[in-house]
């Protein structure tokens, strides 16, 4: 900590320091009908600054920068709206918010690290809105995601996945925390992002490589959970604000509860939000899937300073928790145990993160460090020595114990040269640190390191804009000498390229055509160079490759997209080259009385095709539909790659008033998914059969007793099919749950 504090003195220095002059903005927000609008969110995109407007609907901003400005506009149940304002001068603005059911907003930052309209990415975006997040009773960020399109999971039971993104899953798709990467153990089956989504703002995804502006694992896409923005309040004032909720779900007997407060008093804000959810065994039709339970925390605080020339601000985030496992083969309950058998996965997880701003002009410098700590701990049951001491007596003992420890820091410069050029150049570095212990050393001790510089810019020449940008990466790994992996002491580095150039045209405004050029990359993790060792709880002996090479992609992408206030619809197709690609493959061998499967590499294409349409063709009655669809091919084998979805499909109906007497905003929606055969199998995959699920929701808000409630009810698989996904752990062995009602209270004070 010594050496950060010169660091903490200058960006409070440059956040508090005020400058000759700053501007207010004071505005007011009414729907359709000209009735003031109460808790819409107001933020400054680029400045992450947000206020909630009163009773009156009115929201006041002071101590801005002057220059331009993006504002977005929200609140469950109605239209985003966003608004460019350039200050001083903007005077009083007045915003209309029609009640609608879209969840698209109009502005994304993730895309270019600056806020722009999602018609203006060069690559398609798919976003998630804080209310829709907090509405998914599922803990697993991945299946919060999976009804966007071009998103799926690889599930283990219902809350444990990891997100792909048009077949590419694992340490090929970057999930960031507010930005800033996380790092964890997420490449096994049994583990997902330590992030749940219920604290989240809104989550934004690009689909496609973002190597340039991320780094070397958004080889396959960019998953961005944002957290609230902290508020502020007029000089001298007081603001504060909190939300509740709780929910229970029928499956699993899942229950869990969410609090956060929030507040301000003049420009120093602050947050302290926590979750938590327990659950116990998943029901199938055919019956318990025993030993897959689980409980998890999280939770969040902040502080942050705001000045008028910059910010700086601190985050604390923790995750938890214990996830039972159904082993391999099926049921892991013995009769006359005292209590399920079977592998146990405890994940912990600790986030600091350290954010500074300072504006001068059209030039904005950020600097974002954060501290990670994660622990993942494999635990299994060990029968005793003495047989007859019976089943009752076996312990539970540890079988691998990981724990790592990552600093990232990004310094980031947004200019801008001239009135048509704009973009973001950084430098970035991560330290890295790896500890196996337990019985069981899965990989070695290592350490890693990276540096990277880059450039992305954009130039608007009319209808048409420019994008385009450079990275250079260096990153090396070392490994421990390891007796028990039969490992000699190893160092590994890489130096790459990354480039990226796009053009999108917008011939009408709310109409554009895209098209992008990728050069991405990535190094392979340390499980894919030294694994040796088994993961019981997927019968697995894991067997890695020190020889295996980067991964190096051209990607191509060509989209057409259009969002009005009534219709939203998009269209993409894309493909992707992978020289090197590391794939994991089952041999004949075993060891440990387990089946080996090795790591290995090879040259991939993967390619497909995402369509997404959605029509509001009454103020009440809303019409979408879906389809994604992805083939991956093992180019040297002349083979399907393993784990690449099927093709699938869905279609919608919601219904959505907002003048009833009796409540504020009423909606009931259904939604028919269609996932087809997987029949193009890698060598030793399991076929799966197509199936249709039906799934629904309906909410209520209205106010009582001086609040504003939330009251939704929502069904999974609600004719109780049976069915089996590809992408599932369980696949071989259990079916995927079954109906499952799940009914949310939520309050705000």
């Amino acid at each position: 900590m010594p050496r950060l504090r010169p660091i903490l003195v200058v960006l409070l220095l440059l956040g508090a320091t005020p400058p000759a002059a700053a501007a207010t903005l004071h505005g007011r927000v009414h729907d359709a009908n000209g009735t003031p609008l109460a808790q819409v969110d107001v933020v400054v995109v680029d400045l992450q600054r947000e206020v909630v407007t009163g009773a009156d609907g009115a929201f006041h901003l002071e101590t801005l920068p002057d220059g331009a400005h993006t504002l977005l506009f929200y609140r469950a149940g109605y239209a985003y709206h966003s608004e460019d304002v350039t200050l001083p001068g903007a005077g009083e603005l007045t915003v209309s918010l029609p009640a609608s059911s879209a969840t698209l907003p109009p502005v994304v930052v993730t895309a270019t690290r600056r806020p722009r309209p999602t018609l203006a990415s060069p690559l398609p975006t798919a976003f998630l809105s804080g209310e829709a997040l907090r509405t998914q009773t599922s803990l697993s960020l991945a299946h919060a995601l999976e009804d966007l399109p071009g998103l799926r999971t690889v599930s283990t039971g219902a809350q444990i996945g990891k997100p792909m993104i048009r077949g590419m899953t694992g340490a090929r798709v970057l999930v960031l925390d507010d930005g800033h990467r996380v790092d964890d153990y997420s490449w096994s089956d049994e583990d997902g992002p330590s992030i749940d989504p219920v604290l989240a703002e809104r989550v934004e995804v690009v689909r496609g490589p973002a190597s340039v502006l991320y780094g070397a694992d958004a080889i396959g896409g960019v998953a961005n959970v944002i957290a609230p923005a902290l508020l502020t309040a007029d000089r001298g004032e007081s603001v504060w604000q909190g939300r509740l909720s709780t929910h229970v779900g029928s499956n699993s007997r899942e229950g869990g509860g969410a609090l956060t407060l929030e507040g301000a008093r003049g420009t120093l804000g602050w947050r302290v939000a926590g979750a938590g959810r327990f659950a116990e065994a998943l029901h199938t039709p055919d019956g318990e899937l025993e030993n897959t339970g689980f409980a998890a925390f999280t939770g969040d605080a902040a502080l942050g300073l705001r000045g008028e020339r910059g910010a700086l601000s601190l985050r604390v985030a923790q995750y938890g928790g214990e996830f039972k496992l159904l082993e391999a083969g099926g049921q892991s309950v013995s009769e006359g145990t005292a209590e399920e058998e079977g592998p146990e996965r405890k994940a912990n997880d600790q986030r600091v993160q350290l954010d500074g701003e300072w504006s001068a002009g059209d030039t904005r410098l950020e600097a974002k460090l954060q501290w990670q700590r994660h622990s993942l701990i494999e635990l299994s049951d060990e029968a005793p020595a003495d047989s007859s001491a019976g089943l009752r007596e076996k312990k539970e003992q540890e079988a691998f114990n990981l724990l790592l420890n990552t600093v990232s820091l990004d310094l980031l410069a947004q200019h801008r040269l001239g009135r048509r050029i704009h973009g973001t150049a950084g430098v970035s570095g991560t330290v890295q640190s790896n500890d196996t212990r337990g019985p069981i050393p899965l990989v070695p001790d290592a350490s890693a390191l990276g540096a990277a510089v880059f450039v992305f810019e954009e130039a608007r020449l009319g209808d048409w804009s420019l994008l385009g940008g450079v990275r250079a990466d260096h990153q090396t790994i070392s490994a421990d000498a390891n007796a028990d992996l039969d490992l000699a002491a190893d160092d590994r580095d890489w130096s790459q390229i990354s480039g990226d150039a796009g053009v999108v045209f917008r011939p009408l405004r709310a109409l554009a055509f895209s098209a992008n050029a990728g050069l991405a990359w990535r190094a392979p993790t340390l499980f894919e160079l030294y694994a040796n060792g088994p993961q019981i709880a997927e019968a697995r002996y894991l067997l890695g490759d020190a020889t295996l090479a980067a991964e190096r992609a051209l990607d191509l992408d060509l989209g057409a997209r259009w969002e009005s206030p009534r219709v939203r619809a998009e269209a993409s197709l894309y493909w992707n080259r992978v020289d090197d690609f590391v794939g994991l493959y089952p041999t004949a061998d075993s060891l440990a009385a387990l089946r080996v499967w090795e790591y290995r590499g090879t040259d991939a294409t993967l390619s497909g095709a995402e369509l997404g349409l959605h029509g509001q063709v009454t103020p009440l009655l809303g019409l979408g539909g879906r389809v994604d669809l992805v083939r991956g091919q093992d180019e040297n084998a002349g083979a399907p790659l393993p784990l690449i979805p099927s093709l699938r499909g869905a279609l919608s109906a919601d219904l959505t008033w907002s003048t009833l007497s009796w409540a504020r905003r009423a909606r009931l929606a259904v939604e028919l998914e269609m996932v087809a055969d997987k029949d193009r199998l890698a060598p030793e995959e399991t076929r799966t059969g197509g199936y249709s699920l039906l799934g629904g929701e309906a909410g209520v808000e209205r106010a009582a007793f001086g609040r504003d409630w939330d009251l939704r009810l929502r069904v999974s698989n609600a004719l109780n099919r049976r069915y089996r996904d590809f992408l599932s752990r369980y696949k071989d062995f259990a079916d995927n749950p079954g109906v499952d009602l799940s009914l949310r209270l939520a309050t705000t004070f």
